[in-house]
């Protein structure tokens, strides 16, 4: 609890709006509408205080309220919102100097990738100048379990929410035979993933090519992308690996700093030192 009483955290600014956000944010939460002293109850607002933004949401079409049911929901105008991030590509934008600058500091390719469904989708490709072309162009689609990006990713999901993207063997597309096959094997590698703060695979994707990937959160601490290097397996010897996982990690740390992102609460979690430091 806050100073004020409240679940949401005291700071300097609006109330009101702060209390609207949150209002929104608990909302988007939900797998489906809620009643409002469930709202109440988890952000710690008086029920009249709820009902009142409730309201105003609603006239502007940012809530829908299902009268039958006693429920509300997320309306129209959230969903244009959501639309109006993805028309705007602001993850990309900002990503792309915080590659341009991973791949003048690394020497070998950088990109972005998201999750979709079992796949990564790759959103952005920073190629470093000499370097052969690669298989993750933007627009291309990956198993996430053979690569480093989805990986990444995959590692701070929930389990449950991890076995309903694998729930058999089927679900394992094999590449050049490398990788998981299972979702015994795919948690173990997940855990070491957690522990290591960064995620690698080495062939599995491309014979003789190597990645080290590291996830960017949102603001609730989610993965909602990662940053990869690739490279030639043969070039780079562990103590260089090393060096690469430490400088994705923090161009992956920028990106969620830069998304107002925060890290993942989890046990172990460490947030890597500056090079050198």
């Amino acid at each position: 609890m806050s100073a004020t009483g409240s679940g949401i955290p005291a700071s300097r600014g609006v109330p009101a709006a702060r209390q609207t956000l949150a209002l929104l944010q608990a909302l988007a939460r939900q797998p489906g509408p809620v009643p409002a002293a469930a709202l109440a109850r988890e952000l710690g607002l008086p029920r009249s205080t709820t009902y009142h933004l409730l309201a105003e949401l609603q006239q502007a079409g940012f809530v829908v309220h299902l009268p039958e049911e006693r429920r509300y929901g997320l309306g129209v105008s959230a969903f244009e919102i959501g639309s109006a991030y993805s028309r705007q590509e602001p993850l990309a934008r900002l990503a792309r100097p915080v590659l341009a600058r991973l791949v003048d500091a690394v020497g070998n390719s950088a990109h972005l990738a998201v999750l979709h469904g079992r796949e990564v989708l790759y959103v952005v490709e920073q190629r470093a100048p000499g370097r052969p072309p690669l298989v993750t162009d933007v627009g291309v689609r990956l198993p996430a379990q053979l690569t480093a990006s989805g990986r990444a990713m995959l590692a701070d999901l929930p389990a449950p929410h991890v076995r309903a993207l694998f729930p058999d063997a089927a679900a394992f597309v094999d590449r050049h035979g490398l990788g998981p096959r299972r979702l015994s094997e795919l948690r173990r590698l997940l855990g070491g993933v957690r522990r290591a703060g960064h995620a690698t695979e080495d062939g599995e994707v491309t014979p003789g090519f190597a990645s080290v990937a590291a996830a960017v959160h949102d603001h609730a601490g989610r993965p909602t992308a990662a940053v990869a290097v690739t490279f030639p397996g043969d070039d780079v010897d562990g103590a260089g690996r090393d060096e690469l996982a430490v400088r994705v990690s923090r161009a992956a740390a920028e990106l969620t700093r830069r998304i107002n992102g925060r890290p993942p609460k989890r046990l172990g979690y460490r947030t890597t030192p500056p090079l050198g430091g």
